[in-house]
């Protein structure tokens, strides 16, 4: 009996050792194996086949996977160099420069000496000191010289930072450079879609450049993945106001008071708002406001060169500034700009008879300047080419008019034209009558 229990017990004390046993292996391939094989790609300590695996993920911008399998190996194997030398450079090239400094640093321990490892070093150095002056420069506005930091050192030896890319993208907006901002956010977003600052910054480049339903677009998606992110709600709440305001300046452009009026409250709000700018230059133009309008659209053609239909509107406004300075002669003979070749000869007969000066003995001075411009402007709308000129806007000086005016008095020594007025029912033209004659 006694011999019985003592094999009992014997065997369950073997079977006991051997759970123990084997708990202790799976523990060991759970904890121990299993993050070398994963990094491995399933082949424990194969170590030319990770550093592949890494080589790849870099090549595709699986910076993340390549920084895991690295993770894993160097956890499994602290003593593997050229896991920590392949990590150090991916976290250069992030721009996690303390994380890559320690890397480096225990990789020139297992590798003292190592050429390479110390030139990396110190280009981690230099892209740190430029990427902290370049944040300085910026916020200094001093935009030019912090682009060449970003450019010259630090995009080159971090070339996966987004920090020094979101940089980038500001200055370029500071700048005004909104095709540009439009193209690096680009390239941001293609590697991370959910990026807040690149969505927040291409959306404010569209709006300058007066895309705003776009603009809108990238302000919501932000919103949608993160509806407190202040700077969003600020542009996208900020561009709602504005396209109302723009709205209201579109329904009264043909008032064109109230519609300058409207584009200014909408430029106090943000004074590179293109598209109220130009809005305003023509609103001007409706109230004759002609040299405001040449300054608002000479502004908005300098903000955007290429815009054909901001240069027309300005040249139009510059046409109609040079005809305000010139006499007016549909006015000075009382007539419209339609009035057929018959009515304007009829006001010219009728001003003709009433300013002459032969006619205006007691007050003769003020009738000989009346009586000048009268004949002026009959000079120029009694004749279908000249007219037409006068109207298209050219110059008058070629129209043998000269600078100062026609003069029906003018002296000095012959030449000009020859004029032959009468009265008591003789005008020139056909229109009979003797009375009273004079030649100059």
């Amino acid at each position: 009996m006694l011999k019985t229990l003592s094999l009992s017990w014997a065997f369950n004390s073997m079977a006991w050792r051997g759970l123990l046993y084997t708990v202790f292996i799976l523990h060991f391939v759970l904890v121990c194996l299993q993050p070398l094989v994963s990094a491995l790609g399933g082949k424990p300590g194969n170590a030319a086949e990770l550093f592949e695996s890494v080589s790849q993920n870099i090549k595709v911008k699986r910076l993340s996977e390549a920084l895991n399998d690295l993770n894993a190996a160097i956890e499994t194997d602290p003593a593997l160099s050229e896991a920590y030398f392949h990590r150090a450079s991916i976290l250069r090239q992030l721009c996690r420069y303390e994380e890559s400094e320690k890397s480096y640093k225990k990789f020139l321990e297992l590798k003292p000496g190592n050429s390479v490892g110390e030139k990396e070093l110190s280009q981690l150095r230099q892209a740190q000191s430029a990427l902290e002056t370049a944040f300085s420069l910026f916020d200094s506005r001093d935009h030019t010289k912090a682009l060449e930091y970003l450019d010259r050192v630090v995009l080159v030896f971090s070339p996966a930072c987004s920090k020094a890319k979101i940089l980038k993208a500001k200055l370029l907006l500071a700048a005004k450079d909104y095709s540009s901002v439009i193209s690096e956010t680009g390239f941001i977003l293609k590697e991370d879609e959910n990026n807040l600052e690149a969505l927040l910054l291409r959306g404010q480049a569209y709006y300058y450049l007066a895309d705003h339903d776009v603009a809108q677009r990238h302000y919501q998606k932000g919103l949608r993945l993160d509806p407190e992110h202040s700077e969003l709600k600020k542009a996208y709440f900020g561009l709602k106001n504005l396209l109302k305001k723009t709205k209201s300046v579109l329904v009264k452009l043909g008032r064109g008071k109230d519609a300058s009026s409207s584009c200014s409250e909408a430029l106090n709000i943000d004074g590179e708002l293109l598209e109220a700018l130009v809005q305003r230059g023509e609103a001007k133009l409706l109230t004759e406001d002609w040299e405001g309008a040449v300054d608002d659209l000479k502004s908005a053609a300098q903000k955007s060169p290429q815009d054909m239909n901001i240069r027309e509107a300005l040249m139009r406004a510059e046409k109609a500034l040079k005809m305000s300075k010139r006499k007016d002669w549909y006015k000075i003979l009382g007539v419209s700009k339609t009035s057929s070749v018959a009515e304007i000869k009829r006001a010219y007969k009728k001003l003709a008879l009433q300013w002459h000066p032969d006619k205006n003995v007691d007050n003769r001075e003020e009738a000989e300047a009346q009586f000048r411009e009268i004949a002026a402007a009959y000079e120029v709308l009694g004749d279908d080419e000249k007219r037409a000129k006068y109207d298209r806007g050219e110059d008058i000086e070629d129209m043998g008019m000269g600078g100062g005016g026609f003069n029906p008095f003018g002296g000095g020594g012959g030449g000009g034209q020859q004029f032959t007025f009468t009265f008591d029912g003789g005008f020139p033209g056909g229109f009979g009558g003797g009375g009273f004659g004079f030649n100059f």
